[in-house]
């Protein structure tokens, strides 16, 4: 018996009935052979960590576009935050804690650069729209590798696209637990961490959220993730030992926590606050995605073949999409904004 088996054996010994188990994953598009030490999706995780998509997202803006402060959150600190969360969620429940980290950390590689703005830019411009969700799986299964992708399990596939969204009655549910986790934790990480993030740049104020949603989740950052993964932890529990295969909130938090949503919707991620900021980013990406449209011989050779099999908009969407704050703003000094050539 092998390294990987032995583990495999100890998720028999240590998981509920209902996680998904790494020896019954329904595996790859392209068959591989088995690892000797790690089960397959800890493989997915690695592959995740270290591509270069990964990476980028130190770079990509979470709310706050080019703060120069040290404890802003970018989008690749909201990918770890989730990560903890979920896993926390993941282990007091019972999940695959390795399923949970693969699609936590590959959730987000499909955002575009300048948080949302980005992803609103774009969905204008290409024909058949753009999710982020759908984007990351784009990112993994065809863009990393030089087109190879990384050819991940499909649990994990379905979790990254399954990720978006808050409603109760939503259609887009992964098929596993561990991806269903992942989606509220996304949404437990964003919402505490952008308020965090609002009140250090004097944007919000404490005072100012709503007392209802403070009274039930609480005052502080830590007290309102406590409050939500302990919620969900015993209440998934009991929703499963009633034979209800889901992620479960208690009313009164559930309904705290979607109210929070909104306030933060109508206040921050849309209001007035950022407005200024969030039109120079679609200006910036506007230009960027029109300059490549006309000039198809400028895009990176993998664009160019993309543009073939399935035209222009869908090459140049992938070519911006792929891009980093900084490296759009690179782009466009370099294209758009005059240089001096005399001294």
């Amino acid at each position: 018996m092998n390294v990987r088996e032995k583990m495999e054996g100890f998720e028999r010994l240590t998981l509920i009935k209902q996680a998904q188990f790494s020896s019954e994953t329904l595996g790859r598009k392209n068959n591989e052979e088995k690892d000797s030490m790690r089960t397959c999706f800890m493989i997915d995780r690695d592959r995740i960590l270290h591509c270069k998509s990964f990476r980028r997202l130190k770079h990509k803006t979470q709310v706050y576009i080019k703060t120069f402060g040290d404890h802003y959150r970018t989008r690749l600190t909201h990918t770890l935050e989730v990560s903890q969360v979920a896993r926390t969620i993941g282990i007091g429940i019972g999940l695959n804690e390795q399923l949970i980290e693969a699609i936590s950390l590959g959730h987000d590689l499909g955002h575009a650069a300048f948080a949302h703005n980005g992803e609103e830019v774009l969905n204008k411009f290409l024909d058949e729209g753009f999710r982020h969700n759908e984007q990351s799986v784009r990112v993994v299964e065809k863009l990393e590798k030089n087109g190879r992708g990384l050819n991940l399990s499909e649990e994990v596939i379905d979790g990254i696209l399954n990720h978006s969204g808050l409603s109760k009655n939503s259609k887009n549910k992964a098929k596993t637990l561990e991806g269903r986790v992942v989606k509220v934790s996304d949404k437990i990480a964003y919402l505490n961490h952008d308020i965090d993030d609002s009140i250090r740049a004097g944007l919000l104020s404490e005072e100012e959220l709503p007392k209802e949603v403070i009274k039930v989740l609480g005052k502080t950052h830590s007290q309102r993730i406590d409050t939500l993964v302990k919620d969900v932890i015993i209440n998934t529990t009991e929703t499963l030992n009633n034979g209800v295969f889901d992620i479960a909130f208690s009313e009164e938090v559930w309904e705290a926590m979607t109210e929070l949503r909104r306030f933060m919707f109508k206040n921050v991620y849309l209001g007035d606050i950022l407005k200024i900021e969030r039109n120079k980013a679609k200006f910036v990406l506007e230009n960027l995605i029109n300059y490549f449209y006309t000039h198809e011989n400028e895009l990176p050779g993998i664009y160019k073949e993309i543009a073939k099999e399935e035209g222009l908009k869908r090459a140049v969407s992938d070519y911006i999409s792929g891009m980093s704050d900084d490296y759009c703003l690179n782009m466009f000094n370099t294209l758009f904004v005059p240089k001096m050539v005399i001294y």
